[in-house]
């Protein structure tokens, strides 16, 4: 609130002013705490507590005649910011998730760390065997029966029978939130999701027990997760009976999730989308379908990608994001499920040390991933096996130096060996991708190479040190801002990067620069050095160690 014109005089005690730097830091962290902004001998300061009035009566005061007051700064908190029904429908203390990092990146001891502390996490269930799943699930419900939690689904079109088996732990364990990631188009194992917990509650509402938060970065999708379930999925899973025909009906006023987290320039599968363009047009997208299907509630729209300082959540959500969702700088925490090689190349990034690469899951199709390219020379060797796959149309057909360079410097291992493993893998998941493979040589080809691309996400976070210059590890540029934010805090050391820490600073680091953005706009003569959020180490102690 600014008094016009320096309507308004501060009256009151010389204790409850502050005028030095560090006074003023201390006001704008206690984010609960409301202060005028007032001006002596042209310094500004701020006042904790006092009378505002139009004109000064006679009161005992150490400053009888009153100070010109610019306006009044209101408490922020972390559960301000964002949207309240995320934090109401999550079990959740402020509008914040962390990703899911496949193979187990976001670990169980990540989700967990953060549950306890009130913060949402997405525990990153792709590319994990079924039993490896099915015991985090176990874990995870454990460490957290009343939640906040959630598990990512991520879409298999090369292998639906394996997305369809996921659905059905999730479904058979009573996981009531999934981040669903990579889908191109609806599949029917998450509409089935959606739709088996669908009920009415005694007012004759419609509950959506089964949770989605879709990630997505592109207007179409978009459009898809905001309308109700496909028809003829619908019809397909009553014809099964995998769902009643009140489920189905049901299903046709809702959509098909309640969050959809748009990811601009983020690590992994990503478009590199700007995020300054990409919000605006998403939440334009939201409130015209909105405008024209009438949902009771309203789909929250969240933002991924580059979130990774006080300044970028701020940012998201003085856009309109109604959540947030970090990714790429949750791998340096203590919790991350990969090694502290990878940690610590991590740590050491800058923010141009990243670059695109073709991703395993979907190589014949062109599709890259945003990866760290520091340390590394995965980036450039998966563009080299693209850039064959795409000249020649089998193994044979090589040129014979590059198939001895691959061999030697790449797989560090003969072709057939490696088809062997290849024949393992798919002989039990998927023996269709087989059958394929021996009647289309290109295929085969394509197969070999992704297990080299498969693998190095896996060399990475187990730390081999015989395949170091092959790892892949999955950044975006984020990583390189949040090192720069923290350099010169306890927060640069690895062994302090807890991801309870870094939920809690870029929350309440957005608060405090909302609070100095205020007081900078009432009174422009303000310090500058009072917009930078430094990182303390928290007073409370976590008493959760990951595993």
């Amino acid at each position: 609130m600014k008094c016009i014109e320096t309507a308004l005089r501060w009256q009151g005690d010389e204790q409850w002013l502050a005028f030095s730097q560090k006074e003023k830091r201390a006001i704008l962290a206690d984010l609960s705490q409301v202060f005028s902004v007032v001006r002596r001998n042209q310094k500004t300061g701020f006042a904790t507590a006092g009378e505002l009035r139009s004109s000064v009566p006679e009161l005992k005061s150490s400053v009888p005649d009153g100070l010109e007051c610019m306006g009044v700064v209101p408490a922020c908190e972390p559960s301000h910011l964002g949207s309240a029904s995320f934090c109401e429908d999550h079990g959740a203390k402020a509008a914040y998730q962390t990703g899911a990092m496949a193979n187990g990146i976001a670990s169980e001891g990540m989700v967990t760390a953060l549950g306890r502390a009130g913060f949402l996490a997405s525990f990153g269930s792709a590319g994990l065997p079924l039993n490896d799943l099915e015991r985090s699930i176990r874990s995870i419900q454990s460490a957290l029966p009343n939640g906040p939690y959630a598990f990512n689904l991520i879409n298999t079109p090369q292998d639906p029978e394996l997305e369809a088996r996921v659905v059905d732990l999730y479904l058979n364990y009573g996981v009531r939130t999934i981040e669903a990631a990579a889908f191109l188009d609806l599949s029917l194992p998450l509409v089935r999701y959606r739709a088996t917990g669908l009920a009415r509650d005694e007012h004759d509402r419609v509950i959506t027990r089964n949770k989605i938060m879709a990630k997505v970065s592109r207007r179409e999708l978009v459009e898809k997760f905001m309308m109700p379930p496909p028809e003829r999925l619908l019809a397909h899973l009553l014809e099964k009976a995998m769902i009643s025909n009140e489920q189905a009906s049901l299903a046709r006023d809702i959509p098909m999730a309640d969050d959809i987290t748009i990811e601009a320039d983020s690590g992994g599968h990503t478009d590199n989308r700007p995020l300054i363009s990409l919000l605006p047009d998403t939440l334009a997208i939201r409130d015209q379908l909105q405008e024209r299907l009438f949902y009771k509630r309203g789909v929250r729209i969240g933002v991924a990608g580059g979130i990774s300082t006080p300044q970028s959540v701020l940012a998201a959500f003085m856009m309109g994001a109604d959540y947030v969702v970090t990714g790429s700088i949750n791998q340096s925490s203590r919790e991350a499920g990969t090694s502290n090689h990878v940690k610590r190349q991590l740590a050491a990034a800058e923010l141009f040390d990243v670059m695109m690469a073709p991703s395993a899951d979907m190589f014949e199709m062109g599709v890259k991933v945003q990866v760290l390219k520091r340390g590394s020379l995965f980036p450039m060797r998966a563009q080299k096996l693209y850039e064959l796959y795409r000249s020649y149309d089998s193994w044979e057909n090589l040129p014979s130096q590059e198939r001895a360079k691959l061999e030697k410097q790449f797989f560090q291992k003969d072709f057939n060996a490696i088809w062997e493993e290849v024949i393992d893998f798919f002989q039990v998941r998927a023996p269709l991708v087989l059958k394929k493979a021996q009647v289309n040589p290109k295929f085969k080809m394509a197969l070999v190479f992704r297990w080299y691309l498969g693998h190095a996400s896996l060399w990475a976070i187990k730390g081999d040190p015989q395949r170091v210059l092959d790892y892949q590890i999955w950044c975006g540029p984020s990583m390189g801002a949040f090192n720069n934010w923290v350099k010169g805090s306890y927060l640069e050391q690895l062994e302090n990067r807890s991801v309870v820490d870094i939920a809690h600073h870029l929350t309440a680091g957005a608060c405090y620069l909302y609070r100095a953005k205020l007081a900078k706009f009432l009174d422009s003569n303000l310090d500058l050095d009072l917009d930078r959020y430094i990182p303390e180490p928290l007073k409370e102690i976590n008493n959760y160690e990951a595993r």
